[in-house]
């Protein structure tokens, strides 16, 4: 079975934009400062940093080519892009909440 029609391009986007919402936690929250990082601030960074990662495989699996016949990769991209999501919500949580 075909993935719906806009499903690439919505997961793509989606995806792009919740990386560049992340890059911008990153770089608003306090990683250039010179303070000593916490156990937690650690924490913070490394989740961050495997939700980009996973966000970014989103992207890498929807658009790889399949052939005709072949199975669609939109199941694993979701699960990709949610647990980006839920890496990036996280992190932010902790960082807010710390």
């Amino acid at each position: 079975m075909r993935a719906p029609t806009g499903s690439v391009v919505g997961l793509c986007s989606a995806s792009a934009t919740t990386s560049a919402m992340g890059m911008a936690f990153l770089g608003y929250w306090g990683v250039h400062e010179p303070i000593p990082w916490k156990a937690l601030d650690i924490l913070v960074v490394c989740l961050a940093f495997l939700s980009l990662g996973a966000l970014g495989s989103t992207i890498w699996l929807i658009t790889t080519p399949v052939p005709e016949d072949g199975f669609e990769r939109i199941v694993p991209a979701r699960r990709t892009f949610a647990a980006g999501m839920i890496l990036m919500w996280l992190a932010i949580v902790i960082a807010v909440v710390q």
